[in-house]
């Protein structure tokens, strides 16, 4: 069953894994470029922040939907929990060599695919297979058909990402960087926000509800 309390923590932490997000891919893409020194530390925070993040907000999602269907709900709560946490760890790797460089040559070891989330297939295959688990139940569970359709599109574009990055890997591709842009600036933040909110707000209409009723 789930909670006020939790809804609303679930939502928050939808809006905060949009936004970390975002800042993910303007570390990727710009300061990767104007500020390599910088990115070095801020691409690995913000990809551990936001899986963290994601997980708390899929969970609240999961309880949201679960009742709809709970065998594909329990599934895309496995799938989203993997890619969150993988993500997640992914992000912790990075960031423990980006402070502590195990190799003099740190440029090259940072060229190496993650041996936990290699060509982020966690990180973006898994991610986007639970994505298009949860746009479905959005759907067929009475939440927005917006987000479920920005949901299905993400999803998608999620898995190509994956798929670019272990054939293509290279990064100035359009194959990668168009999709790359579409989802890391625009897609996923947009898409965490809009569940975010939505969480949030079915939160304090059953707080004003129970208020009704106990008054």
């Amino acid at each position: 069953m789930k909670t006020t309390a939790f809804e609303r923590f679930a939502g928050l932490c939808a809006m905060l894994a949009g936004i970390a997000g975002f800042l993910y891919s303007v570390s990727f893409v710009v300061l990767a470029r104007s500020a390599p020194a910088a990115s070095v530390l801020l691409i690995p925070l913000f990809l551990t922040l936001s899986g963290l993040l994601a997980a708390g907000a899929l969970v609240g999602l999961y309880q949201r939907v679960q009742p709809t269907e709970p065998g594909f709900a329990l599934l895309a709560l496995g799938l989203g929990l993997a890619g969150a946490l993988g993500a997640a760890v992914h992000g912790g790797y990075d960031l423990s060599n980006a402070i502590n460089p195990p190799l003099d040559n740190a440029a090259a070891a940072a060229n190496l695919p993650s041996q936990i989330d290699p060509r982020g297939m966690l990180t973006f295959g898994v991610a986007g297979l639970a994505l298009f688990f949860f746009a479905w139940l959005i759907g067929q569970g009475g939440l927005s058909r917006g987000l479920s359709l920005l949901g299905y599109v993400t999803a998608a574009l999620l898995v190509i990402i994956y798929l670019a990055r272990l054939i293509v890997l290279q990064p100035t591709n359009p194959v990668l960087l168009v999709p790359v842009l579409l989802v890391g600036f625009i897609l996923n933040p947009v898409w965490y926000l809009w569940l975010g909110r939505t969480l949030w707000q079915e939160a304090s209409q059953s707080v004003m509800a129970k208020r009704a009723v106990r008054g």
